[in-house]
């Protein structure tokens, strides 16, 4: 077998799986929990056809003057709105996480978006471009949709890890849908990272990391279709104790977002002292009267 077919039957096992998630998401509603997540396989599921007909018209030659303009932006186009849904993701994620505490689900989205902002802003403030003015156009998409990708590979990674690290005290379930979305983009992110610093410019895309960048895809579909297939346990009332940490943070989260009522205070006035001077003279006239009596 060579190493082009393998590829397209790879490409073909992709379509199918993320077919067979799409409908396992929807057949179980889990849209309406995940509306970004639904729309995001919506796009895959709609565009991996369209990308395996455009890679067959290339082979056979079929108008390969508009076959690959064609498949150029509309590869770049999905990537793009791609890294959008997956920004939506990571927040939708992240409120089912922390959905039993209202509070620190509040101020952390009004955090997290800071830094998403954060991290687009130092992403694409270091975007360099060639002065061959006949490709900018070119490079101009591909270089501000791979800083975008990357921005949100960051933030899925953090994501991740934070819920690794929190899942005791969330008392989040591994076998949560929430946790499982994390976990699969957070496996796509880490692989791509490390496969970044072995990528060169002219990759082919039967290039022996192709391979494992399409085995990585492939991993963390079949995780989700497992986790979409698996009935999920049911997240019980949260009880924790009154005394416990993260119970206090999220009373001053809560705090803190909530505007409240609000109080006047008025300058204290002479009636203090006034006071304080009748306690002093009846305890004089006290100790007085009590002197005389004793003498």
């Amino acid at each position: 077998m060579s190493s082009q077919t393998a590829m397209s039957l790879m490409s073909v096992a992709e379509f199918a799986l993320w077919a067979v998630l799409g409908f396992l998401f929807w057949s179980k509603k889990l849209q309406r929990r995940f509306p970004a997540m639904g729309g995001y396989l919506a796009l895959r599921v709609a565009s991996a056809p369209m990308f395996l007909f455009l890679i067959y018209g290339q082979s056979q030659r079929w108008h390969n003057d508009l076959c690959f303009p064609i498949y150029f932006y509309l590869y770049w186009a999905v990537y793009i709105a791609s890294a959008v849904f997956l920004f939506f993701i990571c927040i939708e994620v992240f409120r089912s996480a922390l959905s039993a505490f209202p509070g620190l689900m509040r101020f952390g989205l009004v955090i997290f978006r800071w830094a998403v902002l954060a991290s687009v802003i130092v992403s694409f403030s270091s975007i360099d471009f060639p002065h061959n003015k006949g490709t900018l156009l070119v490079d101009f998409i591909s270089n501000s949709a791979f800083r975008l990708m990357h921005s949100v590979s960051v933030v899925e990674l953090c994501l991740l890890g934070f819920l690794c690290l929190s899942m005791n005290a969330l008392r989040l379930s591994a076998r949560d849908m929430a946790f499982g979305i994390a976990l699969g983009f957070g496996v796509m992110s880490a692989s791509d990272f490390i496969l970044a610093s072995f990528w060169t410019r002219n990759t082919s895309l039967t290039a022996p990391l192709q391979f494992v960048s399409e085995l990585v895809i492939l991993l963390a579909l079949g995780m989700w279709v497992t986790y979409s297939a698996l009935p999920e346990p049911v997240r019980k009332p949260l009880m924790v104790r009154a005394n416990s940490t993260i119970l206090r943070w999220n009373e001053i989260a809560t705090a803190l977002g909530h505007t409240g009522t609000q109080v006047a205070l008025q300058p204290a006035g002479g009636f203090f002292l006034s006071d304080v001077e009748k306690v002093v003279e009846d305890a004089l006239t006290r100790n007085l009267k009590s002197h005389e009596s004793a003498a």
